[in-house]
């Protein structure tokens, strides 16, 4: 198969291309409306289909015989666990809570929160939701209880399944305290909270309202998969905005069923029966696709990870989890593996394992320096594909089709637009560009199955935007180019772009020219405000554990290379070296954060970051470098 025409088909004939995608998974009640518009006049796929998500995942796997494969592998680290579930226990686990949920008035139509740590019941929950046909919001457990009560306002969930606790390296938290404290901020009160109780010595506090999870289920009879219409709202996941509410992309079941069948067979190149592995968390849209639906929908043992990349207990993990259960593909965060890196530069620890099971490492959360995939591709010779997507597509826009044609990997590019994106590059005015011109990176409308249907119960905040600068096209909010070859390059988001004396330069270009020093192990730049210049760029490096290199050396040897590699134009003269960068949960850089604090205007945390702490440990490090830089 080549990708040009397939990809071409996907574009000139959508509606053909997808009736036959949407052939691939079981109807109860076979689609014939295969694209409409809604009352909004904003495209829907499959109108007239029903179906269930938990069916497809579970039940279907079982019917076709397959009931003794493993579904999900569990590997905690930090608990030193390791647990298998057959697609026949998963069903009797997801349809025994579903009973559970159901007894106490859940039904159709309702929402539920989750907010749990990265076990399978998380998994269980969501799927058992699924069954039922309530829309669940997975909230990342950990939240602050404040951004919690601020979800549970806005989806009005009927009841809440969390945890007693989770874990973070060496450290427990308490999780029941942050969901009575939510409920308490909160507005709207759920009726029940459903309880798992790990029994790790964390407060379990407990109120009227609380069930034991492990009761309900013991207690429970498994209960049938309901169907659903293919517009059904299967979950809502909240991602952060830019007034500082956050927004629920909501996110439907025919259409996302049958992109992310496609997605595995197409873009990653699995087949059913293999282990496939996401690094992420099922807070996380990441979680929610490729841990939990995609490579159960499409029959594939999935990895459940509780731990880190480092740390848990070092930076061997990632390397003994894909060696003992014999993982074929991978996907992870780049500053995952900058981190392995930074611990282990010239990979010793991935020697100790066989790891020729590993076929495809697929990086995506931001984009991936050159100077890591070249690290990467060193230590296991193996294609390295950094792809692009968002929590508002579902599934991959960009990337190397490894399940169709393994075309050419070009370093720095994301790779080419995936069946269904009609990728273009606009100016500011809707001018579209000519290759290796950078502008704003847009999709011309429709998008394919299984991308956003809207914003929870907020239309104009959904239409204003995504939809209204450029008509006709989704606004992605990242910036880029296509070269003449067709490959897509995502330089970041449009604000990471900044202004030097009248010069529109790329921070991530900038990283990139960073982080190809040979003692950096992962960097930020970020610009600032200047009197004269209106801003200039500041980098923040963390280098690598080995470094004997002296500060002051590694600064001077890196504004050369930015003065070799973009000129001096881009006037780059600090260079900060900080232990760590702040960092979301998930692993993206903050950026604006160490704007704020460089520019030293009014800090607002971020919701998502992983540790508060690092505010001050910034703070001082940037202090004491500029202190030194005036007594020089």
């Amino acid at each position: 198969m080549k990708y040009s025409p397939f990809y071409q088909q996907s574009i000139k004939q959508p509606e053909t291309f997808w009736k036959e995608q949407s052939e691939e998974i079981a109807w109860y009640k076979k689609p014939n409306n295969i694209l409409t518009k809604d009352e909004n006049n904003y495209p829907l796929w499959f109108e007239d289909g029903e179906l269930n998500m938990c069916y497809l995942a579970i039940d279907k796997h079982i019917e076709d015989g397959f009931g003794n494969q493993t579904a999900i592998v569990f590997d905690s680290p930090v608990t030193q666990t390791i647990e298998k579930y057959t697609y026949f226990k998963l069903q009797e686990e997801v349809a025994k809570l579903a009973g559970g949920l159901q007894s106490l008035g859940l039904k159709k139509g309702n929402t539920a929160v989750i907010y749990m740590p990265m076990i399978p019941q998380a998994a269980f929950a969501m799927l058992a939701c699924a069954r039922l046909g309530v829309t669940h919001s997975v909230v990342f457990g950990g939240f602050a209880p404040a951004e919690l009560a601020i979800r549970i306002d806005d989806c009005k969930p009927k009841i809440i399944i969390t945890a007693s606790s989770g874990i973070e390296i060496d450290r427990l938290i308490a999780y029941k305290p942050l969901v009575d404290e939510a409920i308490a901020l909160a507005a709207h009160q759920p009726k029940k909270v459903v309880v798992l109780n790990r029994k790790f010595g964390a407060k379990v506090p407990f109120k009227k309202w609380d069930v034991d999870y492990a009761a309900l289920v013991y207690g429970s009879d498994p209960v049938a998969c309901v169907p659903v219409s293919s517009n059904h709202a299967l979950y809502i996941l909240y991602t952060s905005g830019t007034t500082g509410k956050p927004k629920g992309i909501v996110r439907d079941t025919g259409g996302y069923a049958t992109a992310l069948q496609f997605s595995m067979k197409y873009i990653y190149g699995v087949a059913p029966g293999e282990v496939f592995w996401a690094a992420s968390d099922v807070g996380w849209v990441v979680g929610h696709s490729y841990i939990v639906y995609a490579p159960l929908i499409h029959r594939n043992t999935t990895v459940i990870f509780e731990g880190k990349p480092i740390k848990t207990p070092d930076a061997s993990t990632f390397w003994r989890v894909i060696s003992e259960h014999k993982v074929s593909v991978m996907f992870t965060a780049p500053t995952a593996i900058r981190a392995i890196k930074k611990e282990d530069p010239d990979g010793d620890y991935i020697k100790k394992y066989d790891l020729s099971c590993l076929r495809t490492q697929f990086l995506a959360g931001e984009r991936c320096d050159i100077a890591t995939i070249e690290w990467y591709k060193k230590q296991l010779d193996i294609p390295v594909i950094d792809h692009w997507w968002q929590t508002e597509s579902g599934w991959p826009m960009i990337a190397i089709m490894m399940g169709v044609e393994p075309l050419l990997v070009k370093f720095g590019s994301a790779g080419k637009a995936v069946c269904g994106y009609s990728i273009h590059i606009f100016d500011e005015n809707g001018k579209e560009l000519a290759p290796n011109e950078e502008g704003y990176v847009v999709v011309k409308l429709p998008l394919p199955p299984g991308t956003m249907l809207d914003l929870w119960k907020d239309y104009e905040r959904f239409e204003s935007g995504y939809l209204k600068k450029f008509p006709g096209y989704y606004l992605s909010g990242d910036g880029g180019y296509i070269d003449e070859d067709g490959y897509v390059f995502i330089t970041g988001r449009i604000d990471d772009v900044i202004n030097v004396a009248g010069h529109r330069l790329s921070t991530a270009e900038m990283e990139e020219v960073v982080s190809s020093h040979p003692q950096i192990a992962e960097c930020a730049v970020v610009g600032v405000h200047d009197t004269i210049k209106g801003q200039i760029p500041i980098a923040l490096i963390v280098t690598r554990t080995d470094t004997i290199m002296e500060e002051f050396q590694i600064e001077y040897e890196i504004i050369q290379l930015i003065r070799n590699k973009i000129g001096a134009l881009a006037s780059l003269k600090n260079v900060i070296k900080v232990d760590r960068l702040p960092k979301t949960r998930s692993g993206k850089t903050l950026r604006k954060l160490i704007r704020s604090i460089l520019d030293k205007n009014i800090i607002t945390i971020p919701s998502t970051i992983d540790d508060e702490t690092i505010v001050e440990e910034i703070k001082e490090k940037c202090q004491a470098y500029f202190a030194s830089k005036s007594i020089a």
